[in-house]
């Protein structure tokens, strides 16, 4: 029978040069990971791995030898720390990181979080599928079980003969502040929601942007969700009649997502909900996956835009700040569904209108996100720049066109020195 651990039996399990894989976001189990710190002096060569870290620790900002953290995707608890060089960072495209976890991992544990167990032996992983549900009955899980976790549906349900142990702690989850909707961000989602029919199936991510397209969509019907990360808005799409997914090519009915992070609003509509499906991210994420939904519309951010469509969606000035998450994934997704279409959104200036974000050359240290092959729509709250099929001198025009007018003569002027404008 699996026991409860207590902090001996955990460490026990933990081999020297374990590698030990967390889930992203709510998915993250404080209390095994205090045990690790608190008893770091029993460990030799362990790592880490993780995208979305939520909270900063002293093993993440490198102040023990025998336990380290390598990042997939940064947040607030590990940017600093790897702009100072104290932290590997790892690129991937999010549909990819099981495969890469197997290829470059022992794959030695999976930590998580998940909700009580049910009558028939069952837990959850709640808010998460993400990279770690693919490795259920095929890698040791230890679980950190938190009452407060909704139960839910989906590829994300682990019976207890699967787990190596389990440990309790209740704890609320961490909740995603609402970005402000901003004129600019009604103005852009404008754009955004007129090429949005009744019936289109939405991969939305966070931010005010995607807040501001899902306020405008209540009155459409019959949209699908196929998304990575559920934000909080969908909620508000389905109490008003717009989301019933009766018109989806895979999985019709259904939301599905990959993991979940918003406020308690999300946390109780997914709680019981057999509406909702969490399924493996190399699953959601799969752009052969995604492609089967007809017409799939799918709704991403960037930081800067230069004349070619090249998006800079992971760096600030040149700096890291994230990684590539799904965005790729979507953008070539929609690029092979039949009816697909893409937008990436930006406000056309940074720092009180000095800056244009749509410009000749990326900032220098700037890393491609999504690239000019795959990029179909720009979008900024002076319009929406078409892509996809046109010449590399029509495109600089159409992205000059949604520009701020501030800058539109000095992008024109540049562009023609460099030769980029017939």
């Amino acid at each position: 029978m699996i026991k409860k651990l207590n902090t001996q039996d955990l460490v026990g399990l933990i081999e020297p040069g374990a590698d030990i894989i967390v889930p992203i976001a709510n998915g993250e189990p404080i209390r095994l990971l205090d045990l690790l710190e608190e008893n770091v002096e029993q460990l030799s060569g362990v790592t880490i791995h993780q995208m979305l870290a939520l909270r900063p620790r002293p093993y993440i900002a490198g102040q023990f030898d025998q336990l380290k953290h390598v990042s997939y995707f940064l947040s607030g608890a590990t940017r600093k720390v790897y702009q100072e060089a104290k932290m590997e960072l790892v690129p991937n495209n999010f549909h990819e990181v099981p495969r890469m976890l197997k290829k470059i991992t022992k794959m030695s544990m999976i930590m998580t979080v998940a909700s009580p167990m049910d009558e028939h032996g069952f837990f959850t992983l709640g808010t998460q599928a993400d990279y770690v549900a693919e490795f259920i009955g095929k890698v040791p899980f230890v679980l950190e079980v938190n009452n407060q976790m909704p139960r839910t549906y989906g590829r994300n349900q682990i019976h207890i003969s699967q787990i190596a142990g389990y440990i309790e702690h209740n704890a609320t989850l961490t909740e995603e502040k609402s970005s402000e909707i901003t004129e600019k961000d009604i103005r852009i989602a404008s754009s955004v929601t007129a090429d949005i029919g009744n019936g289109d199936t939405l991969q939305i991510g966070i931010g005010s942007v995607p807040n501001a397209v899902i306020s405008m969509l209540k009155d459409h019907r019959h949209l699908g969700i196929h998304t990575e990360m559920l934000p909080d808005g969908i909620v508000d799409l389905v109490n008003a009649g717009a989301v019933d997914g009766t018109r989806k090519f895979t999985h019709p009915g259904k939301i599905i997502a990959t993991f979940a992070y918003g406020s308690k609003k999300l946390y109780d509509f997914i709680d019981n909900n057999p509406a909702v499906e969490f399924l493996p991210v190399s699953l959601v994420n799969d752009p052969r996956e995604i492609a089967k939904e007809k017409n799939i519309v799918s709704i991403n951010a960037t930081t800067e835009v230069d004349l070619f469509g090249q998006c800079a969606s992971e760096t600030v000035g040149g700096k890291y700040y994230s990684s590539s998450g799904g965005q790729i994934d979507f953008a070539r997704g929609v690029r092979f569904a039949e009816n697909g279409k893409g937008y990436i959104c930006l406000q056309s200036t940074a720092k009180n209108d000095s800056i244009s974000r749509i410009k000749l050359d990326l900032a220098p240290g700037s890393v491609v996100t999504t690239g000019k092959n795959d990029v179909d729509n720009i979008v900024t709250e002076y319009g929406i720049a078409r892509l996809h099929g046109v010449s590399l001198s029509e495109r600089a025009k159409r992205l000059i066109a949604i520009a701020h007018p501030n800058f539109r003569e000095e992008l024109q002027f540049e562009a023609k020195k460099r030769g980029i404008l017939i």
